[in-house]
């Protein structure tokens, strides 16, 4: 996890290449089936560091994947529910699902996952960092059901 730290510092530091970079390495040293926190934190900030829109939701979509696999619970008579460890990071997964099928213009599957996202937030703390994704959420949920912006108009005559 120090590691996937220092890679992400360099990330919001705006070094995206060699976030990346860094990232990936990781990435292949845990494999497919390294530690499932690991993966998907991994994933989840691979996923901010691409450039293509395509590119994060796989990346978003694997780290959800990960989180799917840390399950609590099996048995007759038992919940199976998300490990406490990833409980909290399903809101931001979502958000970023959502976020990332917006880009690809692709809005039903940003609708299921902001609702995803808005079902899960109730874990969250009252701290800065939920606040911020609940206001994230919020604001997509307002871009998706904004009406679109009307087509241009046409330009004006250019008379002297």
């Amino acid at each position: 996890m120090t590691r996937i730290g220092q890679a992400v510092i360099l990330l919001h530091a705006g070094d995206r290449e060699e976030a990346r970079n860094r990232l990936r390495e990781l990435w292949t040293e845990i494999g497919e089936d390294g530690d499932g926190l690991h993966r998907c934190t991994l994933a989840h900030y691979l996923a901010d560091a691409q450039d293509d829109p395509a590119d994060e939701l796989s990346w978003d979509l694997r780290a959800l994947t990960a989180a799917d696999g840390l399950r609590e619970g099996a048995g007759p008579g038992v919940r199976d529910e998300p490990h406490p460890a990833v409980r909290g990071f399903y809101p931001s997964l979502h958000l970023s699902l959502a976020a990332d099928y917006a880009k690809l213009q692709r809005p039903a599957e940003a609708r299921v996952h902001l609702a995803r996202a808005r079902a899960a937030a109730g874990v969250l703390p009252d701290d800065g960092w939920a606040r911020g994704i609940r206001t994230a959420i919020t604001r997509l949920e307002h871009r998706l059901t904004a009406p679109p912006d009307p087509p241009p108009g046409p330009f004006p005559s250019q008379h002297p």
